[in-house]
């Protein structure tokens, strides 16, 4: 039972150092699957981008797109695919920052909403906080975040 338990050690060990050395590409590549597995358990049906940013819009909205430069006013919600939520902002509150200052899903996300519009999105790690993670988000972790641009 020993040996059994030590085998088992030594094979999980192996795994998770195996797991460390996962190129970007493959980590991306790993990300879009995870995210396609997530949209198809859940019927949904997005738009890949080519940095492999998925996303869907939920609610059009008007006028025109923000930009890199824009400071945009949101309400947001985000989640790891197991639906637990890290980040969000309650009721009536919003939220204003800089859009060149966010992670690059929002950068390239945000402008695709126009003002009032309503998105979800499903972000690669690597578009997100990568192999390090940030507190409370593992690394290499898919995020999805549910965005209302309120205005710019």
């Amino acid at each position: 039972m020993r040996l059994l338990t030590l085998f088992l050690a030594v094979l999980s060990l192996s795994t998770l150092s195996c797991l460390k050395d996962v190129s970007p590409e493959e980590q991306l590549e790993i990300d879009i699957q995870k995210i396609k597995d997530y949209l198809v358990a859940n019927n949904l049906t997005a738009t890949e981008t080519p940095s492999g940013l998925h996303y869907i819009i939920t609610q059009e909205g008007t006028g025109g797109n923000p930009t890199l430069s824009s400071n945009v006013t949101v309400k947001y919600k985000g989640y790891l695919l197991d639906g637990m939520v890290f980040d969000q902002t309650s009721g009536s509150a919003t939220a204003t920052f800089p859009l060149a200052n966010l992670i690059e899903a929002w950068q390239e996300g945000i402008p695709l909403l126009k003002k009032g519009g309503k998105g979800t999105f499903f972000s690669p790690s690597a578009l997100a906080y990568g192999p390090n993670g940030v507190s409370g988000i593992p690394g290499n972790s898919v995020l999805i975040f549910e965005i209302e641009l309120v205005n710019f």
